[in-house]
């Protein structure tokens, strides 16, 4: 690491190297991670006792970093990987899926398969390789399930992994029968009964979570003090829980209160038509990425290097269509492979799409602020020549670029010419504050998940199904619901402050390419480094000191 110590970036480098091979799968592509050759998924209680004993020992040699005397840059990496070390702690130990979650096993045993059919063709040899080892691995997977889960898990969630298992091992067979032409024949061979094997063990594993069901009865909430550990320690947010819903319901009601006065302005406004077909929406994309590039360039927004990936869109292949349920259907590669443009799988336009779907099939801009936006700003911090900096951390700083882009543009007059899609960015800010009393809400226990889902789909209003689909995330992934606004109002601060300390000199394409270089870096500690203002992460060091455990949901969350 260049500038650091020798000790940092050796422990550093040793910690994720680790944590690549043993970080968690799920439904989210920000956090995706290539994994080493070789790898497979394992959850059994041996593998967790080894995490559990080698965390403790990166911990060990973490707080022995002496930092007291180097220069704010190295004393911000070390906390960056404090922040690191905190977020496995959180997951094994505060969070636990792994004792809790049945769905959190169909993301080990299955979505490592879905990522790598996510990876755009040709189709080397050891791919299909890769994917006979996970498919052969599946019952390891789900035999751990069974074991960790049991006496543990908590019935919700096992009720939404029925739901999904009804139909996992008849998708699955799908995916792998459409796979089979783009295998060696040796492999497609070896497939279908790899494939038998992993539906055998979903259909058993649904068996057994039927049975078992009536003894599932821990709650689906991690409970206040575990979430409080995630947003001070992990995420190092500046704000109390009280706070984070204050601003969740302020901005609701901004939101809500602009859109109501578009819609008035823009009432006869006809429904927009969709593109003629999936074809014209790559095509359309395509240009629109590049003058979005160009706007942002000229509007003297951000510039981002000629020479930087793109973000595209592809048709949905037959062999990924079936097993979407997974995740999101959008390959974002990896810091090994910093030149591979990220692509997004389509369905063909029309009404049925779910909610964001939609909007692109009429408008693909809106899909590249936000994913396009992704896209560039990983492919950027991939490029850092700190290597500790070029790993996802927490949600907060990546999403809320995004979001912050999305109401960027939309100042600019990007979407000036298109009333319907600005109508929808305004819907889409009044979703992301929701979003926040609905993932605290979760987290504390004060939601169920059809509480959750219904106030989704009856205030945004979402389709039932992508209610249902970001009510059971955010349940399992407390935190990751509110990074979007909380990302934002963060930036929008250190914008301001920012302006104001280097007056004329400020450039806001300067401080915004700093801001998506460092955009895996906790906002609290690039507010240190930038401004030299401690005064956030001091806050979440306050916000995330030892708690009494008898504040209890959030009725009890008044004086924090």
């Amino acid at each position: 690491m260049s500038g650091r110590s020798t000790e940092l970036g050796r422990l550093a480098e040793e910690f994720w190297a680790w944590r690549i091979a043993t970080q968690p799968d799920s439904f989210d592509d920000v956090t995706r991670v290539e994994r080493p050759a070789g790898w497979l998924p394992d959850w059994s209680l041996d593998a967790i006792v080894e995490r559990h004993r080698v965390l403790a020992w990166f911990t060990q040699r973490h707080s022995d970093l002496k930092t007291r005397a180097e220069p704010v840059a190295t004393r911000v990496d070390v906390a960056l990987l404090g922040s690191a070390l905190a977020r496995v702690h959180w997951e094994l130990d505060l969070l636990s899926d792994w004792r809790r979650n049945p769905c959190f096993y169909l993301d080990q045993a299955l979505v490592p398969l879905y990522n790598l059919l996510l990876q755009p063709p040709p189709w080397p040899e050891m791919r299909g390789q890769e994917i006979l080892a996970l498919l052969s691995n599946v019952p390891d997977i789900l035999e751990a399930a069974r074991l960790n889960l049991r006496g543990h898990a908590a019935a919700p969630f096992a009720r939404y992994a029925l739901l999904l298992l009804n139909t996992a091992d008849g998708a699955l067979r799908t995916a792998m029968t459409a796979l089979v032409p783009f295998l060696p024949t040796a492999q497609t061979q070896r497939l279908a009964a790899a494939t038998r094997v992993a539906q055998h063990s979903l259909v058993s594993f649904r068996e057994w979570l039927r049975k078992h069901l009536p003894t599932f009865e821990a709650p689906i909430s991690a409970g206040p003090e575990a979430f409080r550990y995630f947003l001070h320690r992990v995420a190092l947010l500046p704000y109390s829980m009280r706070q984070l819903l204050d601003m969740g319901r302020q901005e609701y009601a901004r939101t809500a209160a602009a859109e109501v006065v578009l819609r008035h302005r823009h009432r006869e406004l006809p429904e927009p038509p969709f593109l003629a077909d999936t074809a014209r929406q790559i095509e359309r994309q395509r240009t629109d990425e590049q003058d979005i590039r160009a706007f942002l360039r000229r509007e003297g927004i951000i510039d981002l290097p000629d020479d930087l990936r793109h973000y595209r869109n592809a048709p949905l292949t037959a062999y990924q269509e079936p097993l979407t349920w997974l995740g999101v259907p959008h390959y974002i590669a990896s810091a090994r492979r910093p030149g591979d443009d990220a692509v997004r799988y389509l369905r063909p336009p029309g009404a049925d799409l779910p909610y964001f779907q939609r909007v692109e099939a009429y408008d693909p801009r809106v899909g590249v602020v936000h994913e396009g936006v992704h896209a560039w700003q990983s492919a950027l911090s991939w490029r850092h020549p700190e290597p500790l900096r070029r790993y996802y951390y927490d949600s907060a700083a990546n999403e809320g670029i995004a979001f912050h882009v999305e109401e960027l543009t939309l100042q600019a007059g990007l979407f000036d010419d298109a009333p319907a899609s600005t109508l929808f960015m305004m819907n889409a800010m009044r979703l992301r504050a929701l979003r926040m009393e609905v993932d605290i809400s979760l987290a504390v226990g004060e939601l169920t998940l059809e509480e959750a889902a219904a106030r989704l789909v009856e205030q945004v209003p979402l389709d039932p199904g992508t209610a249902w689909e970001e009510a059971v995330f955010f349940a399992g992934h407390p935190g990751q619901g509110l990074s979007y606004l909380t990302g934002k109002v963060q930036i929008q601060g250190l914008l301001a402050d920012t302006a104001q300390s280097q007056g004329k000199e400020f450039k806001l394409d300067s401080f915004l390419g700093r801001v998506w270089r460092e955009g895996n870096v906790p906002l609290a500690l690039q507010r240190w480094e930038l401004l030299g203002d401690r005064s956030h992460l001091n806050a979440a060091e306050r916000w995330g000191g030892d708690r009494s455990a008898s504040t209890i949901g959030l009725a009890g969350i008044v004086e924090e």
